[in-house]
């Protein structure tokens, strides 16, 4: 499945046919050259507090807390399978997500941010990098610029990843350019170890760091660098965001089976 940019492989979990090696899985079947590939692997599981379960793995076999274009897929899979209609809430190790599916488009509420820090000074070998920090679910530095396009993504992005300010768990990472009312953003994710063509909490820190800054009202176009858009909505109360949801597209790249 694709959410406006972001692949995921989706396997249907609810009768435990995974119970171990999850990171193995996901390891091995997001191989671009020797497998399927995918940005990330999605399993949907049952759960007893929501209607359904998402534990996402990233290519390096380590686990996310959230994921913002991964939880509108196993969204719109979940209807797809029709465990339900068109409003469905995913349970998430960052807290219990809101969807609703609108045919190829899903909206999810992400859960509050917290630990926003503005004008972070980042010190890297080429100088000071001027940065913000914003957890939208899973950790988000944000480096305004003036353009993203020709900007070395992935080797400033890799410099500040692993930084020792965001150790350990290090952080992802989004440079962003504000045109007009747009956010032009690109990301470099954590556990991928590269740039995505799009990123869901990346894409909703950008726009609420481009708020905070820029004082704009929800909600906010975030263009991808893949060239899809996906749509943040929020609210602002005491220097506090509330009510984030996250909206785009979604479809199903293909369907198939694996040897495991």
């Amino acid at each position: 499945m694709v959410g406006a940019g972001n692949d995921f492989i989706v396997f249907d979990n609810r009768k435990l046919t995974f119970k171990k090696d999850l990171k193995e899985v996901a390891r091995r079947f997001c191989d671009r050259k020797r497998s399927i590939g995918g940005d990330g692997v999605l399993f949907l599981e049952r759960s007893k507090i929501a209607d359904v379960r998402m534990r996402i793995f990233n290519p390096d076999g380590s686990e996310a807390d959230m994921c913002g274009n991964g939880v509108r897929c196993l969204a719109g899979f979940a209807i797809q399978k029709k465990i339900k209609k068109d409003r469905l809430t995913v349970q998430t190790p960052a807290g219990l997500i809101d969807t609703q599916v609108f045919r190829d488009t899903v909206k999810a509420r992400i859960t509050n941010p917290r630990d926003m820090k503005l004008d972070i000074s980042i010190p890297l070998a080429g100088g000071v990098v001027k940065a913000h920090f914003i957890n939208t679910g899973v950790p988000h530095t944000v480096v305004m610029l003036d353009s993203v396009e020709g900007h070395d993504v992935y080797g400033m992005g890799r410099a500040i990843r692993n930084h020792a300010l965001f150790a350990p768990k290090g952080t992802n990472v989004n440079f962003v350019a504000v045109k007009g009312r747009q956010i032009h953003a690109r990301t470099y994710e954590r556990g991928v170890e590269d740039e995505t063509l799009s990123c869901g909490t990346g894409s909703t820190a950008s726009a609420l760091i481009a708020a905070a800054l820029r004082g704009f009202g929800s909600p906010l176009s975030v263009l991808t660098h893949g060239g899809d858009a996906l749509k943040v909505y929020f609210s602002k109360r005491d220097s506090q965001f509330h009510d984030v949801y996250l909206e785009g597209p979604v479809h199903v790249s293909f369907e198939g089976s694996v040897t495991l």
